[in-house]
């Protein structure tokens, strides 16, 4: 808006009612042709996503609300294949997308439609009128669920409105939200210590303001530290997705039934646990864990669903203009990416009429390491889960485990006669990992 500001001959530093200014040029030029070239041109194609936009395509919204006109939720979104719904006028409400993983409202307009972007006064002065559907779809989702609140200033007369209404008329029933915002420092105010004092007083009264709206408040001293809360959300929900990695052409000190027994009862307890199992459908392991988690889904359908196992068997052929080993090291991170634990049994494959450790499990054992995933290699399994271990004891810190944790694993012991037991024992330290 500086450039649109300046032919008013007006200083935008020194405007804080940035929508006035825009209505202020649209009534001097009587149309709004250089506020929509502005919008086509401020917001290009080149634009990158950041990390923050990343994590929130891969965590599980399935709504998304946004004043932006920017594309960059979507492109984050894409590059990990997950379908958005893009909503940004009420003709879109009209029309669904099949498959879709989220909705994305762009209640303010899409800047590849600038023309209809929702930014002069009188767009918020004839917003109820002219997108009312929106209104009423923000008011129940704020009714039926907890939003959380990203760069967001609270300054949107529609959300005020919106919240203000609800406030009175659901009061103490309402659900709560969150919002995240940097605390204000003196560094902000170049120093002055009675602005930061003049500034700091605002912002508490305002915080109290949210509060009426049951909004909470987590402040944050630095932007950066923005990233490190989504991560650690990410974290929390991954660490309830187990990835369960594993191959096997022979199962060493196990008879197939016993091993085929024990990876399907293990699978089981997982889903019972109410934890979610991530496999690639591995040689020799992939049609127990399969199984095992349906039996416990199928044994109380209301309690646990099929979402509770993701399943992503391995590609046998390029496609794409990839190879086959660049679409299995991509399937490998996606997969991976998704869980919090990785848990690591037998891990063999035949090579002529030799039988070697597999190191495609060996690789991802390596690339959920990289990405803070924490490993319970079943040593008694063998293999590379053997190999995997022994690795891990000479410095279990290193790989993201306390010392109680790993010496819960080191007496993980696997009884013929007694398989379930050693499933419960593996679920009951996933559980406290977890806790």
């Amino acid at each position: 808006m500086r450039d649109l500001a300046t032919e008013l001959g007006l200083e935008i530093d020194d405007e804080p009612d940035l929508i006035s200014i825009a209505q202020f040029h649209k009534n001097k030029n009587n149309n709004r042709n250089r506020i929509d070239e502005k919008i086509v041109n401020e917001f290009i194609d080149a634009d990158i996503e950041t990390e923050n936009h990343r994590i929130i395509a891969r965590l599980p919204f399935n709504t998304i609300w946004t004043t932006n006109y920017d594309d960059l939720i979507e492109d984050a979104h894409d590059k990990i294949l997950k379908r958005v719904d893009i909503k940004s006028e009420v003709d879109d409400l009209l029309i669904n997308k099949d498959n879709r993983a989220c909705i994305l409202y762009k209640m303010h307009g899409d800047k590849d439609k600038p023309s209809k972007a929702i930014l002069l006064k009188e767009d918020y002065e004839k917003y109820y009128y002219t997108h009312e559907p929106f209104v009423s779809i923000l008011n129940s989702e704020l009714i039926t669920k907890s939003f959380l609140f990203i760069g967001f200033s609270f300054t949107d007369p529609n959300i005020n409105y919106v919240f203000g209404r609800l406030t009175h008329r659901y009061s103490d029933r309402s659900k709560d939200h969150y919002c995240i915002m940097k605390r204000t420092s003196l560094s902000d105010w170049n120093n002055s210590e009675v602005k930061f004092q003049y500034e700091k007083i605002k912002q508490d009264l305002f915080i109290k303001e949210l509060a009426r709206y049951k909004v909470q408040t987590i402040f944050i001293e630095n932007y950066n530290d923005l990233t490190s809360i989504l991560q650690e959300i990410e974290k929390r929900y991954n660490s309830h997705s187990i990835f369960i990695s594993g191959s096997a052409q022979e199962y060493g000190d196990f008879t197939p039934l016993e091993a085929q027994n024990f990876i399907h009862l293990l699978s089981k307890e997982i889903i019972k646990a109410n934890l979610r199992v991530v496999n690639g459908f591995g040689l020799g392991v992939g049609s127990a864990i399969i199984n095992g988690a349906l039996d416990a889904i199928y044994s109380n359908p209301k309690k646990y669903t099929e979402n509770q196992l993701l399943l992503k068997p391995f590609p046998q052929f390029q496609s794409g203009g990839k190879t086959l080993d660049q679409l299995r090291e991509e399937y490998r991170h996606n997969m991976i990416s998704q869980a919090g634990i990785i848990l690591i049994i037998f891990g063999n494959k035949q090579i002529d009429n030799d039988i070697l450790n597999a190191d495609g499990v060996k690789k991802e054992f390596e690339i959920a390491m990289s990405k803070g995933l924490i490993p319970i290699p079943i040593h008694y399994t063998g293999y590379i889960a053997k190999e995997i271990f022994e690795e891990i004891s000479n410095q279990f810190d290193k790989y993201h485990l306390s010392e109680e944790i790993f010496n819960d694993i080191k007496k993980i012991k696997i009884e013929k006669d007694n398989l379930e037991n050693a499933a419960i024992k593996i679920v009951s330290i996933i559980k406290k990992i977890i806790k």
